[in-house]
């Protein structure tokens, strides 16, 4: 997401993939597009790195989550490095990974797509609900752009848009 001008050196950074100054947001979401966790990080943090934070902070809710359930999978995309994230996130909380299975989404080859008679870009459709997730979140005026001055305030932001969001939802 990139900066405005309000937006402090704090939450300032340049991400390479994209040539954006600002911050990168991680979500974590269940299958209907609802937050678990969010994390806010300066642009330059790798998306690996942001995910290590993310279930590092919220690394509570696993250690309370009883081994009998089954396991929760964590849908990646071909941006993520499953290794890199476990052996981070093992170092942490040993057991971790009685609990969660990471899963890097299916990609179409080209001959897959050649036999459903497809080409160029083919929506998958697990990967569209965080891509939905991030939809509703361009729809908040003040979430197109980041205006926060520390990412702690970008990430309050962000979770006040989903509970907008779930309220509406609630309400209908």
């Amino acid at each position: 997401m990139k900066n405005t001008c309000n937006a402090s050196a704090e939450s300032n950074g340049f991400c390479f993939y994209k040539a954006t100054n600002g911050i990168k947001r991680h979500l974590a979401v269940d299958s209907l597009g609802f937050p678990f966790f969010t994390h806010c990080t300066r642009a330059n943090v790798t998306d690996d790195q942001g995910v290590i934070e993310m279930l590092s902070q919220n690394i509570d809710y696993f250690r309370q989550k009883p081994v009998e359930l089954a396991k929760t999978t964590i849908l990646l995309d071909h941006g993520y490095h499953p290794e890199v994230i476990q052996q981070a996130l093992e170092q942490i909380y040993p057991e971790i990974m009685t609990k969660i299975q990471f899963e890097v989404a299916a990609k179409l080859s080209k001959t897959e797509k050649a036999v459903q008679g497809k080409s160029g870009f083919v929506p998958i459709a697990v990967r569209w609900v965080v891509e939905r997730s991030n939809s509703w979140i361009e729809r908040c005026k003040n979430l197109v752009k980041n205006f926060e001055w520390t990412l702690e305030h970008a990430r309050t932001k962000l979770n006040l848009c989903f509970i907008r969001l779930m309220l509406k939802r609630l309400a209908a």
